[in-house]
């Protein structure tokens, strides 16, 4: 059946029905009696005026499309984790001081996750099973370095996503005339790598990401995307990961955000005309549709908010903001994996000062804005997005300087070479130690903001949506968190068992064990800090609910 555009008398009422949505959302701002262009930051991500008024009527167009499916309300395995975290190049800093210095930065600015590629090229160097660093004298394990780095990420207490890509020249019988970042010919001689990783580092890693940005040209080397063999390549690295630490998550190569449609890289008299990659939610379709579902545990991407705050709102699909996870997961919910996380690989505003001479290719903030909208951006993702875990700012320092005059990127950074700290750095260190708020969605016994006293146990419970319970059968263990919402349910494997509920300074009160049990409701959203104590017999907490 071919589809009617639509008519003229349709376009004309959709246009009405636009003009009298935008007419209500002014009036709507003025009557909120917030400061109007602070209310339009909030919609837009925009804080100019021109783009502001502009933006406002972007944003009323949007509210014209369908709705995205995002299963807010579900239980989502690995959202449970602390949402901070880091990317690290700490394979390129020679001195082992200075990484011990990285790793006590990030560790006293409250991230706790760190994500650090281990870059094949740099383990396996000079031949298969060849671990050993003669590249120059004396020679060394070419495992020394990333042994020093998992002790102190242990010793800092942080959690290590460890980024398993790059491939050697030797994996390639055209070596790197195919691109430095280009798959090896035999898939199965980077599962060898990635098992080797796993099993050396077992239970001493967190989570293992194979690969990044399959999508987007250089990292599948000059060959075309291609979302079928990057499947292929994921499901060899899964097995392997989970062969050696069941444990491990696995993470999907982080998908780049584009809406580019043109898999291959072209040039026309040497210069560059096509970018080459494919829509990050063309591309994970096409991965559904190969048979990825049963292959990664989280699924990766990128969080840049380019040339507008982390407040915009805008969803149009060939345009790049910090709401785009919301198609990537709307993709995930109807191919059945709403149980799974999103976690963003890297995220961050480029301050990029403007009389660098380089080309703004990340979008252009001053560093007070990239101060305040990171902060922002790990806001919004904890408010508005149950089903998102870590986000990993893009990135904490590079080894050196050289950057600074020949690479935008570089103006990326949370700390200087030197290690002097960056506005950035102070504000996402201030969000980071902030009073951790558990706020609306359905989340898991050991979220990140409960915490437990006394003597909880981790127990397997098959019957229940995330297949584990904590369970104490000790009287006076406790569990308090923070929440923000209209109402925060607990539920729990029922049982005979009894707590004592407080909520902020009232006084306690007893309650015997349900499987859903209301703790809070108000007819307004409102913040209270809940504590629960064992008074009699066992609790298995399953989770919390707020809405």
């Amino acid at each position: 059946m071919v589809p009617q555009e639509n008519s003229p008398k349709d376009a004309k009422t959709q246009r009405k029905l636009l003009l009298g949505f935008t007419l209500l959302l002014i009036l709507s701002l003025y009557g909120a009696r917030l400061p109007l262009q602070q209310t339009v930051f909030n919609l837009t991500g925009e804080e100019a005026t021109l783009p502001q008024i502009s933006g406002v009527v972007q944003y009323a167009l949007t509210r014209l499309q369908p709705p995205l499916q995002t299963a807010d309300d579900v239980p989502i395995q690995y959202a449970n984790v602390n949402p901070y975290g880091v990317n690290t190049f700490l394979q390129n800093e020679v001195e082992p001081q200075k990484r011990e210095q990285a790793m006590r930065l990030i560790a006293e600015a409250g991230i706790k996750w760190i994500r650090q590629e281990f870059p094949w090229q740099d383990i396996e160097i000079h031949g298969k099973g060849d671990f050993e660093d003669r590249r120059q004298k004396p020679y060394q394990s070419a495992w020394q370095k990333y042994d020093n780095l998992v002790e102190l990420a242990q010793k800092y207490d942080l959690k290590i996503m460890a980024r398993l890509s790059t491939p050697p020249s030797w994996s390639r019988a055209l070596t790197d005339t195919v691109g430095t970042f280009a798959p090896p010919d035999n898939f199965n001689d980077y599962g060898d790598f990635v098992e080797a990783v796993a099993r050396r580092y077992h239970g001493r890693i967190a989570a293992y990401q194979i690969w990044n940005e399959p999508n987007i040209y250089p990292e599948w080397g000059e060959y075309p995307v291609n979302a079928e063999k990057y499947t292929e390549l994921l499901k060899i690295g899964y097995t392997r990961v989970k062969t050696a630490d069941p444990s491990a998550i696995v993470v999907m190569g982080a998908l780049a955000s584009t809406i580019e449609l043109d898999r291959q890289r072209r040039y026309t008299h040497g210069i560059p005309t096509s970018p080459g990659g494919l829509s990050d939610v063309l591309f994970l379709q096409q991965m559904y549709n190969a048979g990825a579902a049963s292959y990664f545990d989280v699924l990766a991407m990128q969080g840049y908010g380019l040339w507008s705050g982390p407040t915009d709102r805008r969803m149009q699909p060939r345009v790049l903001n910090f709401s785009r996870p919301l198609y990537v997961r709307d993709v995930m919910v109807r191919n059945g994996d709403a149980h799974k996380p999103i976690w963003l690989s890297e995220l961050g505003w480029n301050a990029l000062p403007t009389d660098s001479g380089l080309p703004a290719a990340y979008g252009q903030v001053t560093l007070d804005q990239q101060a305040r909208y990171t902060a922002l951006a790990y806001q919004r993702m904890q408010e508005e997005w149950p089903w998102l875990g870590v986000g990993f700012y893009w990135f904490f320092k590079q080894a050196d300087d050289r950057e600074k005059n020949s690479h935008p990127q570089y103006y990326f950074r949370l700390v200087e070479p030197d290690f002097k700290p960056l506005p950035v750095y102070a504000a996402l260190k201030a969000q980071a130690q902030s009073l951790p708020i558990m706020y609306r969605g359905w989340h898991q016994a050991d979220h990140w903001t409960v915490t437990y006293h006394g003597n909880w146990q981790a127990v397997e419970r098959t019957t229940f949506p995330l297949r584990r319970v904590l369970r104490s059968s000790q009287v006076g263990d406790k569990a308090t968190l923070t929440f923000r919402g209209h109402s925060l349910r607990l539920l729990t494997a029922g049982g005979a068992g009894q707590l004592r509920l407080q909520i902020d300074q009232t006084s306690p009160m007893n309650m015997q064990i349900k499987n859903d049990m209301l703790l809070s409701s108000t007819w307004f959203e409102e913040q209270h800090r809940i504590m629960l104590e064992v008074i009699d017999g066992q609790v298995d907490v399953v989770g919390f609910v707020v809405n």
